[in-house]
């Protein structure tokens, strides 16, 4: 059996202590002991509860747990798991990132892998975010005097930085101390109203029932409840009961912590499967962000929940999102306060009420031959929502229009990763034709689903017969096995280059659209904030 070497297993555990959810009862005085034990053999105490280099940061919960791991692998530091978690929810709550300072960067916590960064500063795409993700950057404040020390420690850890792509041909110290730390404590300072606001302000209860919404890939739409209980501060434990649109069950349980007041982080087993949820209880009364697999993070969904019992009436979704003309459907709608008479869009005629509850309604629902096709709103009491009416698929997209899968297993230490792939339907708005700016967007839609070579080249290496299989159906890609494969050129492992292809029947016209997908070699280094 091969032996997984100790940092890459310490680093393969990081985002399992990040969101674990139980932690022993701690005090502040508890993590100032710890401090006090483990750390000020190489930090400087400067006063009862500050301390150099540590009190000079703000950092999200897998920052400081990243910054912690790093003592563990390249100092030593010897620490227990129980410790570990103590030290990261007290410097979290303490020098953690308010919400309005977490906003544009939390696909990094949540996950999503995917995704294309894009910055206004050259300077920071090029000395920044040109190793690992911008993000990671984003989610950290520092004074100009610890960005200095981090420009040192990167050249200290890694001295190839100099001479690696966009940094050999330029005298990159001098640019990194002379331009990216003022840019950097100026974009991204310790001091901020922002975090002096959220310390003092009044934090959303989390504890009770939430009416919750989301949408698998590859399985689709789901619904339910998630029972929020508080065990000790801060610590939950939760039960999800809910069901798929065709009926099947999403049933769960586990336990949750929150870090800093809004930082919510879960471990728990649905149907069978380790799961996390890594969300935002920022605003009052609602939970948003990404659930998805313990061993497969790119098999996941966005989730989006309302806290029950409030006196807002409120929609989260609509499933199905949308109803074609002169059709029947049973539309469910998800949400909070769902009490009063319907109210439907002329054109859209209720045809029975299935069932009549706060937290959901099931509506059957005819629209008419005649109703003009785009977006309808629905009133059940006070709540709103629209449902998009239309006539007739325009148009698809690919989402997402770009993305990678990786090989894996083979018994690598790593496992496959996935890609699953939607098909968005588009309406042709008011000019009649499609791909135009006032395109209305339906909804996701079943599709089947293909992949070819992405070009010459690809068809040439016999990428649509190597690189993985994409399930018709589902529109999820899994990627062949990782290591060299004898049966191809030069031996080459599984990489490839593919079109994805979406094709959606709309009374017997085909519709298609198409993106890309690359398969590529494994991730050896996994760390929580990639």
């Amino acid at each position: 059996m091969k032996k997984t070497p100790p940092i890459v297993s310490l680093m393969s555990g990081l985002l399992t202590a990040a969101s674990l959810s139980f932690i022993p009862s701690a005090s502040a005085a508890d993590a100032q002991n710890i401090v006090q034990q483990k750390c000020l053999a190489c930090h400087v105490e400067e006063g009862k509860t500050s301390w150099s280099r540590i009190s000079h940061q703000r950092k999200t919960p897998e920052g400081w747990l990243m910054s912690i791991a790093r003592m563990q692998i390249m100092h030593g530091l010897k620490i227990s798991d129980d410790e570990r978690h103590t030290l990261v929810k007290y410097l979290a709550d303490r020098q953690g990132l308010a919400p309005s300072e977490t906003e544009g960067a939390r696909y990094a916590l949540e996950r999503r892998l995917n995704t294309s960064e894009s910055f206004e500063s050259q300077s920071f795409t090029e000395t920044c975010a040109r190793c690992h993700s911008g993000a990671r950057v984003l989610l950290q404040r520092r004074p100009a005097s610890e960005w200095e020390h981090l420009v040192h420690f990167h050249l200290g850890q890694w001295p190839t930085t100099e001479y690696q792509a966009m940094a050999r041909d330029r005298d990159w110290l001098d640019l990194a101390l002379n331009e990216m730390v003022p840019e950097l404590a100026a974009m991204l300072p310790l001091q901020s109203k922002s975090w002096d606001q959220w310390q003092k302000s009044v934090k959303p209860v989390v504890a009770g029932s939430w009416t919750f919404a989301g949408k698998m890939p590859g399985k689709g739409e789901m619904h339910g409840v998630m029972q929020v209980v508080e065990d000790n501060k801060d610590q939950f434990s939760i039960t999800l009961t809910g069901q798929y649109a065709d009926g099947s069950a999403f049933k769960g349980t586990g336990e949750a912590i929150l870090y800093t007041g809004y930082e919510w982080r879960a471990n728990l087993t649905v149907d069978g499967i380790s799961m996390r949820q890594v969300f935002s209880t920022a605003k009052t009364g609602e939970m948003q962000g990404r659930m998805f697999e313990r061993e497969h993070d790119e098999r996941g969904f966005d989730f989006s929940a309302l806290k029950q019992g409030s006196t807002q009436s409120s929609v989260i979704a609509i499933q199905p999102e949308y109803i074609k003309v002169g059709d029947t459907v049973e539309l469910s709608i998800v949400g909070t306060g769902l009490q009063g008479d319907v109210v439907l869009a002329e054109g859209l005629t209720l045809l029975k009420d299935v069932t009549s509850d706060q937290n959901k309604r099931v509506l059957q629902v005819k629209a008419s031959n005649s109703i003009a096709t785009g977006p309808k709103t629905i009133r059940i009491g006070k709540a709103t929502a629209d449902i998009t009416v239309y006539d007739h698929v325009a148009s698809l997209k690919v989402v997402p229009a770009f993305q990678v899968a990786r090989v894996g297993g083979n018994d690598s230490s790593t496992p496959k990763i996935e890609a699953a792939f939607e098909a968005e339907a588009w309406a042709a708005g008011t000019d009649g034709l499609a791909g135009t700016e006032d395109d209305v967007r339906i909804g996701f839609m079943p599709a089947t689903w293909s992949v070819e070579p992405f070009d010459a080249t690809s068809a040439a290496d016999n990428d649509v017969h190597f690189s993985g299989r994409m399930n018709a159906a589902s529109g999820v890609f899994t990627p062949a096995l990782a290591g060299p494969n004898p049966e191809r050129r030069m031996s080459t492992n599984n990489a490839g280059n593919l079109k994805v292809i979406a094709q959606v029947n709309d009374e017997g016209k085909s519709v298609t659209a198409d993106g890309q997908l690359i398969v590529t070699i494994q991730r050896w280094n996994n760390p929580p904030i990639p």
